[in-house]
């Protein structure tokens, strides 16, 4: 019987950790593991030296302070999946005792983006301004969520209005929160601040 296999010691959680993916299986008999990706971008879990395994709760979800290092040796794709080798993983039976875990990569270890690409996780929480009636511009709200509808990203927008100098959101008529969805491509984009935090659109606000 082999001992239990262990992260590298001594490292602390960063906290730009990033989650991009799930651990679904062993894959083969040498302890390499198969992670299911959660974007068919999948650059960083291929070029990050060191992914961070964290246990997820069914009520709270990352564990973050049970995060934990592990050096990656090899990893590439296999299908619409990425295989790795960590260190310290020497047999199946240590690969399929980390069934599960949340793969999260720190976001400094990301690749560089070419010119006028975007990795999701940099749009959330974006403040989005589109077009009202009168063609003006006006903000929409925030970016909730990123998904890809096939041909290109689309934006989740959660609606949102000024009151008294707070954003707030805009509810149905069940309280719930209104969304809009945007297609992110060139020909709806206007301007993409990063570092302002601001996408500007000309899709309707209403549409």
């Amino acid at each position: 019987m082999t001992d239990a296999p262990h992260s590298q010691a001594g490292a602390s959680a960063p906290d730009n950790l990033v989650e991009l993916g799930r651990i679904v299986s062993a894959y083969g008999l040498r302890g390499w593991v198969k992670i299911q990706p959660h974007s068919v971008r999948s650059e960083a879990l291929l070029t990050a030296k060191r992914w961070w395994l964290v246990p997820s709760s069914r009520t709270s979800g990352p564990v973050l302070q049970e995060a934990r290092p592990w050096k990656v040796k090899l990893s590439r794709t296999q299908g619409s999946t990425i295989v790795g080798a960590l260190e310290g993983i020497a047999d199946r039976n240590d690969a399929e005792a980390l069934k599960g875990m949340l793969v999260m990569v720190a976001r400094s270890d990301f690749p560089e983006t070419d010119e006028g690409e975007y990795y999701w996780v940099d749009l959330m929480g974006c403040r989005v301004w589109g077009l009202d009636d009168a063609g003006a511009q006006a903000v929409m709200g925030v970016v909730a969520d990123v998904s890809d509808n096939g041909a290109h990203a689309v934006l989740s927008v959660r609606r949102q209005q000024e009151q008294d100098g707070l954003w707030v959101d805009l509810l149905d008529d069940k309280e719930r929160p209104l969304t809009s969805l945007v297609p992110f491509v060139d020909v709806h984009l206007q301007e993409v601040d990063l570092p302002g935090r601001r996408i500007v659109t000309n899709w309707p606000l209403d549409f």
